[in-house]
């Protein structure tokens, strides 16, 4: 499919000066003096001065719901959400129904996603048949099909199992892939309400203890390092969690690391309001974890921000703590919460954006095509971000099937003004473009 060329003009290339940028038959064709070139006349121009240039978004963890619960979400929903937050890629976690745990089903939502054309779709595979910790799914199966998966998670729950992991470690190395996990002993959080500590005492909640998380994040780099694998941690949360990857990379184990937006701002006092917006899993820790987690994303701890975007319907949050469902959306309002926390106070430039929302995420995740520096010939996968603009966040005109962001009513910096998916733009002048045809396909 044929993309007519398009000139953005005076967009700031991340830490560096503004220059024009054309985007012609899917790539990056020219910056500076020679984009303006020879051009057509009736050209697209996006002008885009003060606007700064990232490279497109990657996503390594999102929930998109589809197949099964399409009343929460669905793949062309998801990936419009991600468009708007300016992303290009999004890694689809497989606890959909039937589990994403066999080379049909992780078929399925790739070419869903295909078919949507907002963002490439790259499902993440199971582990185990089922995500029940049993026995392992067909993961090589997964990683020849179409979809070439090459990474696998019970997300949602916790390879328990420590025999299951080292398996599961080892199967993969065959094909570079990585096991994703989530770490949460079960044994440790039965009945789980939120973070264990003054707060949870004072609400007299089931409290999530913070070495639930530690103790498996302590175990799995062992394994990883035992078998010589490769070992990627889910929405870290807390400051020993922050301490063991950093002990583990130091030790040159191959293990990366995740944090969440939520997880980079928001505190367990905010289960004083009992409002099931704020539950989550791991649920949102104490002021000094979230002091923890923003120094290990500065100091490279922390390799990546993945949103942990997990659209719920209004039926499963708006009803009393115990019973709501736990997650938070996040797609559009990612990149906000990383300016608001780690940009404006200077931690992070946007050079070190691109690089813990775009680069690193397309390599854990090996999405080729994303995640590439913008340069001439690179594939036009880009987003322009209006860092002066202020948004007060409202749950309900989201893009997003659901309305559970825990921002809404909130005001936060940033705007995402466009996105371009291999040179089509999916959002222009800050809204989501309405599209009748099919993007072409994406590749790995």
């Amino acid at each position: 499919m044929t993309t007519a060329p398009t000139l953005i003009t005076g967009a700031r290339l991340l830490d560096g000066d503004a220059a024009d940028v054309l985007l012609a038959d899917g790539v990056i064709a020219a910056i500076g003096p020679q984009a303006r070139a020879e051009v057509p006349a009736d050209i697209e121009v996006v002008e885009a001065d003060g606007l700064v240039a990232l490279p497109g978004l990657v996503d390594l963890h999102v929930h998109l719901r589809e197949p099964g619960r399409e009343d929460s979400e669905t793949v062309l929903t998801g990936t419009r959400a991600a468009a708007a937050g300016g992303f290009t890629a999004v890694h689809a976690m497989p606890n959909t129904t039937p589990t994403a745990d066999t080379a049909g089903v992780v078929e399925q939502v790739w070419n869903l996603g295909r078919q949507a054309g907002y963002a490439d779709v790259f499902p993440i595979g199971a582990v185990s048949v089922g995500r029940k910790g049993e026995q392992l799914a067909e993961l090589g199966a997964m990683a020849s099909s179409a979809a070439a998966v090459r990474v696998f998670s019970d997300d949602g729950d916790c390879v328990a199992d420590p025999l299951l992991m080292r398996r599961a470690l080892e199967y993969v190395k065959a094909f570079g892939g990585v096991i994703a996990q989530h770490s949460q002993d079960p044994r440790l959080t039965p009945g789980a309400q939120m973070h264990e500590g003054a707060v949870s005492a004072e609400l007299g909640l089931q409290g999530w203890p913070a070495v639930a998380e530690e103790s498996i994040i302590a175990r799995d780099v062992l394994l990883a390092q035992h078998v010589g694998s490769r070992l990627h941690v889910c929405h870290l949360s807390t400051a020993g969690s922050v301490e063991i990857v950093r002990w583990a990379k130091a030790r040159g184990i191959d293990v990366t690391a995740e944090v969440t937006p939520h997880h980079l701002i928001l505190t367990d006092e905010l289960a004083r309001t009992y409002d099931p917006t704020y539950k989550v899993n791991p649920p949102l820790r104490t002021a000094e974890d979230v002091e923890a987690v923003r120094a290990g994303l500065a100091d490279g701890t922390i390799d990546i921000v993945a949103t942990d975007h997990a659209p719920h319907p209004s039926e499963d949050k708006d009803c009393e703590w115990p019973a709501g469902a736990m997650g938070m959306t996040g797609l559009e309002t990612a990149l906000s919460v990383v300016i608001e926390t780690m940009v404006e106070p200077g931690r992070l430039s946007w050079t070190d954006v691109a690089r813990v929302m775009s680069a690193a995420p397309a390599r854990i995740g090996q999405t080729t095509g994303h995640g590439r520096p913008l340069e001439v010939g690179e594939p036009a996968n880009l987003t322009l971000v209006d860092p002066a603009a202020r948004v007060t966040v409202e749950g309900a005109a989201h893009v997003t099937r659901s309305e559970n962001t825990p921002f809404a009513g909130r005001e936060l910096p940033g705007k995402v003004m466009a996105t371009f998916l291999r040179g089509r733009a999916t959002v222009a002048g800050g809204v989501v473009v309405e599209r009748d045809g099919r993007e072409e396909r994406s590749e790995r």
